[in-house]
């Protein structure tokens, strides 16, 4: 029985208990509204709330648990009878009666603060007793109330610089009231003047840097960033390649679109002009190499990298007997172009290629890796001949010099290098790219070297010093394809969409052929 009483009482503290936790958040409402100035003697409630339900709980969690028995009771699994049996201390006498009255006081407390004249009002704030309404005074006329005046509509690019004179006007003057006839019967207050008008002037808002132009667009552009450009031998005609699977061929001259010259089943990575004048090499992520005919487009070989992946890379040597390209799987292919055949598998790199390159005499080729590993090839034997860390980060773009004896990589580490071939050596390092440099080509007199960039700038260097003779700056995105038009200008593309023609120079490019609309 004694037991059975201690779980009523511990039900009885526990319900108690809640119900101070219910008082407790609405005041906790009323504090954060009123911050720290509003620590008055109302808001200690929450704090008393609080430790009446703790010693509640506490209380409950006693009586439940037999911490406060009633009377002495056997102790479990002892004889009632006999020698051996025992019976358990009565326990904490006054610490039960404490919490057997602790309800009760608490109740009370609720009751009287639920019916007193300080409870909370709707909204939670505390209600004062108002005063009666006869010792209100009637205002005579509602006083005028300050307005503030809208903020005016962001200025547009070419008004921002200078805002108008009304941007700031003066204050209104105030006119003074009429003068009033005296009445016969002098009124028994004085009539309070109105107070004075404050106009507040609109803010000054700093508009958003104008936004680039948007560039013009045609029909016939590419849906998605130009990510290879390749100049005829010619001049008259140019190649670039696009995420959007197509090649497309331009001309120069004219300045339109001469034909689609293909569509690759994924995203289409290189396309250049073989040697021969008369048909065109292109690549993509589904593995395949295609050579087409450059009048129509015609199929005339397809080259399957089978499980070696993705093609991200593609070079020719000179002469168009040997082809080498990189995959993402890490394997280098040689191709004999003679024979339509696989010469040369390649393994030993880690990770995927991300520049290849073959040696103006077609013997040696380049490949490099996004973990910045370099490696020197000979295309007849496949011999690995040079294996080097060249970069902290990727290799995204290889190209020899015109004699051999020197090649220059770009990399995710903001740095070009200039590299002996025979040595393995760095003799030469250029600096200034922000972002990853991820391609480069030689000027045809091999005095200048381009490089584009993902901070979306391409720069001009002078190859003899090392320093930057101009930066092309698209201020629209990451430029991934360079290269030198034939009277010596710059051609760029990149996440755009677009083709741009920059004057060597330096100074601001030309969309020479714009992206599709959209």
């Amino acid at each position: 029985m004694n037991r059975l009483a201690d779980k009523v009482l511990a039900l009885v503290l526990a319900v108690v208990a809640a119900a101070c936790l219910a008082q407790v958040y609405p005041l906790i409402d009323i504090l954060a509204g009123r911050g720290l100035a509003g620590l008055d003697v109302a808001m200690l409630r929450p704090a008393a709330y609080s430790a009446a339900a703790l010693a509640c709980f506490i209380g409950a969690l006693l009586f439940l648990a037999g911490q406060l028995p009633g009377r002495p009771v056997h102790a479990a699994g002892v004889p009632l009878f006999g020698r051996d049996a025992e019976l358990e201390p009565a326990g904490r006498p006054r610490l039960r009666q404490t919490f057997l009255v602790l309800p009760v006081v608490v109740l009370l407390a609720l009751l009287g603060d639920g019916f007193g004249s300080w409870r909370p009002h709707e909204g939670g704030e505390h209600v004062a007793s108002a005063p009666p309404m006869e010792s209100v005074p009637k205002p005579e006329s509602p006083a005028p109330v300050a307005r503030t005046p809208p903020l005016p509509p962001a200025l547009p690019p070419e008004q921002a610089a200078t805002p108008p004179a009304a941007a700031n006007p003066p204050a209104l003057p105030v006119q003074p009231a009429p003068p009033v006839a005296e009445p016969a019967v002098p009124p028994a207050s004085t009539a309070p003047m109105p107070p004075e008008v404050t106009v507040i002037p609109p803010p000054t808002v700093a508009p958003l840097p104008p936004s680039p132009p948007a560039a013009p667009t045609q029909p016939d552009g590419h849906r998605d960033a130009v990510v290879w450009l390749a100049v005829a031998p010619d001049g008259r005609s140019i190649m670039s390649a696009s995420t959007d699977h197509t090649i497309k061929l331009w001309d120069m001259g004219g300045k339109h679109l001469m034909r689609n010259l293909g569509v690759h089943k994924d995203m289409a990575r290189t396309a250049l002009y073989m040697p021969d004048g008369v048909s065109a090499l292109t690549a993509g992520d589904n593995g395949e190499i295609v050579q087409r005919k450059l009048a129509d487009g015609a199929v005339l070989h397809v080259f399957q990298s089978g499980q070696n992946g993705g093609v991200n890379k593609l070079a020719i040597s000179p002469d168009g007997r040997r082809a080498v390209s990189g995959h993402d799987t890490g394997n280098v292919i040689i191709w004999d172009f003679v024979n339509g055949s696989v010469l040369h598998v390649l393994t030993g790199h880690d990770w995927s290629i991300s520049a290849v390159a073959v040696s103006p005499d077609g013997k040696q080729a380049l490949s490099g890796s996004i973990d910045g590993t370099l490696k020197l090839w000979d295309i007849d034997s496949g011999k690995q001949l040079r294996s080097w860390h060249g970069h902290e980060q990727g290799t995204y773009g290889a190209v020899f010099t015109a004699d051999g004896h020197h090649l220059i990589t770009g990399s995710g580490d903001l740095t070009i290098k200039v590299w002996d071939v025979d040595s393995g050596r760095e003799v030469k390092r250029f600096e200034g790219h922000e972002g990853t440099v991820y391609a480069l080509v030689l000027s045809a007199d091999g005095k200048r070297l381009l490089s584009g960039s993902l901070d979306g700038t391409a720069r001009l260097w002078d190859m003899a010093s090392g320093n930057q003779i101009a930066m092309f700056d698209s201020q629209t995105g990451p430029i991934y394809a360079v290269a030198f038009a034939a009277d010596g200008t710059v051609l760029t593309g990149g996440s755009d969409r677009t083709i741009r023609d920059w004057p060597a120079a330096g100074g601001d490019g030309v969309v020479l052929f714009g992206g599709a609309p959209g």
